[in-house]
């Protein structure tokens, strides 16, 4: 009865705790002002690492300093300024 209870508590922590990330992804994704912007290095100035269009895209440039913000609204709004068509809109 107690491993029960253990194993059942256990899968209760981990779906509260997934459920709850899904939630604040999407709070952030709608608190994101989509802006156009004219060039790499306006973007760079409030997102360093760049825009990816995913948490699951690999930078195909190499070895980046900053991490990217993940905003998929954001990404397709600036799609033109990913010029390797690796999923992040300048990397840095």
């Amino acid at each position: 009865m107690k491993r029960f209870l253990k194993v059942f508590l256990a899968f209760g922590v981990v779906a509260g705790a997934s459920y709850g990330m899904s939630e604040s992804v999407h709070v952030v994704e709608a608190k994101t002002k989509i802006v156009k912007y004219q060039n790499c290095k306006e973007m760079n100035k409030v997102y360093k690492g760049g825009v990816a269009k995913s948490s699951k895209v690999k930078n195909k440039g190499g070895k980046t300093k900053f991490r990217p913000f993940v905003s998929k609204a954001l990404y397709n709004a600036n799609i033109t300024k990913d010029r390797d068509k690796d999923g992040i809109a300048c990397e840095r």
